[in-house]
């Protein structure tokens, strides 16, 4: 529906109110795709922190391997002298009788 003017015609005051409004929630909507919880900003910090967390994990479980070789190297069933030889001396400050420590 149109209302008559002096110089013309203007659309009604609807059509302005839904455009309007259309116009409003797409801007919502749009900001909340890029700015929200879900958005593309969070999912970028998410992805950071996950490739922050793995290579945390393969630092872990490096240290983790390096450990169990030593404790396999310590164990009953495989006794590796030089390093039972090299943990004495660290651990319990211990040499051999034709050593000279020059401090």
């Amino acid at each position: 529906m149109k209302i008559r003017v002096r110089n013309g015609y203007r659309p009604a005051l609807g059509g302005v109110i839904y455009f309007g409004t259309a116009f409003s929630l797409g801007l919502y909507f749009t900001f909340a795709a890029v700015q929200g919880d879900y958005g593309l900003f969070r999912r970028a910090e998410i992805l950071a922190e996950k490739h922050a967390l793995e290579a945390k994990r393969a630092r872990v479980d490096a240290r983790l391997a390096r450990m169990e070789n030593l404790t396999t190297r310590l164990s009953d069933d495989y006794l590796d002298l030089d390093l039972l030889d090299q943990q004495a001396r660290d651990v319990l400050g211990l040499i051999r009788a034709d050593e000279i420590v020059i401090r």
